[in-house]
């Protein structure tokens, strides 16, 4: 299937070559990833994925504007998972490292649904994780009740829905992934949150950054990711040509917010609210990808 969608929306079905990829990275606490889809449509304009374009040929800019269902990634699952020792016991995989395992075509596809399926037939024995901007994962909360270790993380950059509009373009709002964390949290499936990017303004701003923590916090979330923002060259010149709008000085903002002093100040609110809530801090620090990389 090839399908040019609108506003050039491209959607093409794909066979994958396999499905379960090791961890690369340094310190990584997940041993393997997990992509069901090529792309992702909801164009987060800060995304550090976006370089996954040029490995299909595409432009960074392209990011958001094409996606490819692995259409066999249940069976290659199927497969994969049977070469694992102890059924995966101690082994942790997550849902997805490079795209949103529950975008706007999962309801369609049901690729990351399907995954499931086969991971709980094999009765894996390992955990399960997710970090996803969508409250799609609602619907399968039943599948999820039935891992023994699984854990689900929301992205909040803020508790704004016109700014979390502006920069997770096609994303659901920021509110509708409060609720649905807030519902998992009820229905006793382990959540986080990675705050991710921090966005600039939190400096000038740090009541906001307050009421962000205060949000996750009354959403039943205990554990966090917070990381600065990642303003590599092909991620700032993907923002530059889809933030055509924003004010000269928010401009000036993010590019300070690369600063070492920027990220210190920064830090330093972080680590108050985070005691202030009583959150874990995930990895123990305030992560940076150009140190991560």
């Amino acid at each position: 299937m090839y399908n040019l969608g609108m506003e050039g929306f491209e959607v093409k079905e794909i066979q994958a070559k396999t499905i379960l990829s090791k961890s690369t990275l340094k310190d990584a606490d997940y041993d393997y990833s997990c992509n069901p889809y090529t792309g992702c449509r909801f164009a987060c304009v800060y995304c550090y994925a976006s370089f996954m374009a040029r490995m299909i040929g595409k432009q960074t800019g392209d990011w958001g504007n094409f996606v490819y269902p692995k259409v066999n990634a249940p069976e290659l699952l199927d497969s994969e998972i049977k070469k694992l020792k102890d059924k995966g016991k101690g082994k942790v995989i997550w849902f997805s490292s490079v795209t949103d395992p529950y975008q706007g075509l999962e309801a369609k596809y049901q690729l990351t649904k399907k995954c499931l399926e086969v991971l709980l037939k094999n009765d894996f024995k390992g955990t399960v994780t997710f970090l996803t901007k969508s409250n799609l994962i609602l619907r399968d909360l039943e599948l999820l009740k039935q891992f023994k270790n699984v854990d689900v993380g929301m992205t909040i950059t803020s508790t704004d829905d016109s700014i979390s509009r502006y920069f997770e373009k096609y994303a659901p709002p920021v509110s509708d992934r409060l609720s649905a964390l807030k519902t998992l949290h009820d229905e006793g499936i382990a959540t986080y949150a990675f705050i991710g990017p921090l966005l600039p303004h939190f400096v000038a701003e740090p009541k906001s950054l307050e009421k962000l923590f205060q949000r996750i916090y009354e959403a039943g979330v205990r554990e966090i990711y917070v990381e600065f923002l990642n303003l590599s060259p092909y991620i700032r010149t993907r923002m530059k040509k889809e933030l055509t709008s924003m004010d000269r000085d928010i401009w000036q903002k993010f590019y300070q917010s690369q600063s070492g002093v920027y990220r210190e100040t920064l830090g330093i609110e972080v680590d108050k609210l985070v005691s202030q809530f009583g959150f874990k801090l995930r990895m123990d620090e305030t992560l940076y990808h150009k140190d991560m990389n």
